[in-house]
């Protein structure tokens, strides 16, 4: 078994899966709008909030030259430098607490993606319940040692990493005290498309690495989501904001409000309709086998009389013979006179 728990909520197949509201930099530099989102994702019943936590400083150089500046026309941040992009995008750590605190009293979870020694040792203080690793740090295994050794429950995004790559994280990770891990499937390109997001993988990160999988999806809408569920995904990520027109460095490919609502109960149906395999009647279904075929007699017939295509058919509803045995029934005789419809029963047959 890989389940465990985060919190008072269990982590498995046994289980609904794992909502995880992604706040990024949705916040524009703003405690007010940051908490408004809290208030949101709870609202729309997501199971744990996550934030990142870093400083411009942790993440790059302040440069605006070279590979420091993002050049790339397709991409959402064009024409910024990378310090620049971190200097908006990141949560200023006194935030933390208040949103925490937010989430706890809303009932959810609240965590967070450390970028480096110092935010590691900064979550330790907040008692944070889990950590989360970005795509982008999965190689970086000294950053993966130090969370590990924790103790507390790590997911790490996938995105971009080779098999080799994760068994190496994988194997760091569990040596240096991770007992609860969750690997999630990701395409790290914002936003991503169904076609590229490659969910048949997910059964084979369980398979590979026997741990809990899941999906951080960086999609629009919840489909890609719900598929990923149908193929074992126990924990799903999604970056969330209130309003998309409202802007800000990850508004465009997050959910707002009542999409992350539908992401909550699509993604539980999804889990539920799993079930196992089964064949024959469910109890649910015990009373709708009264309207099968069945066969019944559709003229009045005389004792003695043969039964025929013209006074035996097979019609709704269920009470009768099953039309298979039409063929045998035809031109045997009726034991004694049968009323237009009485449902064949073999005690009316000679």
């Amino acid at each position: 078994m890989t389940s465990f728990k985060i919190g008072n909520r269990s982590i498995g197949t046994d289980a609904p899966p794992f909502i995880i509201a992604e706040m990024s930099g949705n916040h524009n530099q703003s405690l007010e709008v940051a908490l408004q989102i809290v208030d949101a994702a709870a609202k729309a019943g997501a199971h744990a909030l996550k934030l990142q936590t870093y400083t411009a400083e942790t993440m790059t150089l302040d440069l605006s030259e070279g590979e420091f500046f993002i050049k790339d026309p397709s991409s959402l941040w064009a024409g910024s430098s990378l310090y620049a992009l971190y200097e908006k995008a990141h949560t200023p750590w006194e935030w933390h607490a208040p949103i925490f605190a937010r989430a706890k009293e809303l009932g959810m979870l609240a965590f967070s993606t450390p970028f480096d020694d110092t935010a590691v040792d900064f979550l330790e203080s907040l008692d944070v319940p889990a950590y989360k690793i970005a795509s982008f740090e999965n190689t970086d295994l000294p950053l993966i040692r130090r969370v590990a050794a924790t103790g507390k429950p790590l997911i790490i995004s996938t995105g971009m990493a080779s098999i080799a790559e994760l068994d190496e994280t994988v194997r760091a990770a569990r040596e240096a005290g991770c007992k609860d891990l969750v690997l999630l499937k990701c395409t790290s390109t914002y936003p991503a498309t169904p076609a590229n997001s490659n969910v048949r993988t997910i059964p084979h990160l369980r398979e590979l690495f026997g741990c809990e999988v899941g999906l951080s999806d960086h999609s629009m809408g919840v489909g890609v989501s719900v598929a990923a569920v149908a193929l074992g995904a126990t924990v799903v990520e999604k970056h969330f904001t209130l309003d998309r027109s409202a802007g800000g460095v990850d508004a465009s490919f997050s959910l707002e409000p009542a999409e992350l609502a539908s992401l909550v109960i699509e993604t539980e149906r999804a889990w539920q309709a799993m079930g196992h395999v089964h064949y024959g009647v469910t109890e649910a279904e015990r009373k709708s086998l009264v309207y099968r075929r069945s066969l019944y007699v559709t003229q009045d017939i005389a004792a003695g009389e043969s039964f025929s295509a013209a006074n035996l058919r097979a019609i709704r509803p269920g009470l009768g013979l099953a039309p298979k045995h039409a063929e045998t029934l035809l031109g045997r005789r009726a034991r004694q006179a049968i009323k237009r419809g009485t449902p064949l029963d073999w005690s009316l047959v000679e």
